[in-house]
């Protein structure tokens, strides 16, 4: 529950990042603008949301989502998210070959190697209307790499393998390697 929590956290903060990043209306204050964005309820030092908005993700929609190759074919799909403690996010884990989750290698890469596209924008369109949201289902994450590329990538290690691999490496082989050779 902590980690789905954690990652929400972080896709509402990057999200909100863009947004922040973009330059003020004219003759908007800032009251005004805080008065506007997200319905919020500040209690002490804690700052509760009460919903979600358009431009924001959950992290339970986003993982699992395809990613695209330069040639819209499918190279991966996000497994994890991977973010600093404040909250910001550094990476997507991509689980990339493999069968099933069987074999796959997990790369990291940082967001701004992505680009969010419309799930459909491989499909032609059929002069309908569309919608201005789009919702964290519809979408993939194109990547301007191959599947060879991503599979030659260094391997993403979490914290929890590299310290199995620790333990693995300071445990004695099996077969009572802390015996004298015999003589």
């Amino acid at each position: 529950m902590l980690k789905k929590i954690m990652i929400t956290t972080a896709i509402g903060g990057l999200m909100m990042g863009g947004a922040l990043a973009q330059s003020a209306e004219p003759g908007v204050k800032d009251a005004e603008r805080a008065a506007n964005s997200s319905p919020t309820m500040a209690t002490g030092d804690a700052k509760f949301i009460n919903a979600q908005n358009t431009d924001q993700w959950l992290s339970s929609h986003f993982i699992g989502a395809d990613v695209i190759g330069p040639d819209n074919e499918k190279i991966g799909d996000i497994s994890d998210i991977l973010f600093e403690k404040n909250g910001n996010v550094v990476g997507y884990v991509v689980g990339v070959g493999g069968f099933l989750g069987i074999g796959a290698k997990n790369v990291a890469l940082a967001p701004s190697s992505f680009q969010v596209v419309p799930a459909n924008a491989d499909r032609a369109t059929t002069g309908s209307a569309t919608t201005t949201t789009t919702r964290a289902e519809d979408v993939k994450l194109k990547l301007n790499m191959t599947k060879d590329q991503l599979k030659q990538a260094a391997s993403f290690e979490s914290t929890r393998e590299q310290e199995a691999k620790s333990r693995a490496a300071a445990q004695p082989a099996p077969g009572g390697m802390n015996r004298p050779a015999p003589k």
